[in-house]
């Protein structure tokens, strides 16, 4: 083999190597975050919702965090949810949980009221689910995001 050769060879090496720990990295997203949050808002037309909580990952690692929810549709109603959980997975650690989330759903419910749903951002999920009361009806699409406090 000649010198350009070897150095093609190396060159091949390394890149496969490299591909086969970013692959590893994607692999290993298995840790699991949970959020516990409250929240309150309100929508006519316009959906707005402020809270706050706290992500615990299994590794370890915790953070309290603020949580916005702003969007549009037809909706109308006030509304605040006590002890929500939520449960984020396909992340490395705490960080990716931080960001905003896809949103749409359909609300009803009327003094005691429930939510359940799933977000995503990329490949990482959040599945809420909470109990509280208000007045809430229609359909909206928006954004859940969650910052650090």
């Amino acid at each position: 083999m000649t010198k350009r050769n070897h150095a093609l060879a190396a060159l091949l090496l390394a890149t496969a190597g490299a591909m086969g720990a970013t692959a590893a990295q994607a692999a290993s997203a298995s840790v699991k975050c949970d959020l516990a949050y409250n929240l309150s808002g309100w929508s006519i037309l316009y959906k707005h919702a402020e809270g706050s909580g706290t992500v615990t990952c299994d590794n370890g690692q915790s953070a309290r965090v603020k949580i916005t929810v702003v969007g549009g549709g037809l909706t109308a109603g006030k509304y605040h949810i006590d002890h929500g959980k939520g449960e984020i997975s396909k992340v490395h650690d705490i960080s990716e949980v931080f960001g905003s989330y896809a949103q749409a759903g359909a609300e009803a419910g009327v003094v005691k009221s429930g939510t359940a749903q799933v977000l995503t951002k990329g490949t990482t999920s959040l599945a809420l689910a909470g109990t509280g009361e208000g007045v809430n009806l229609g359909i909206s699409v928006g954004k859940f995001t969650i910052t650090r406090e």
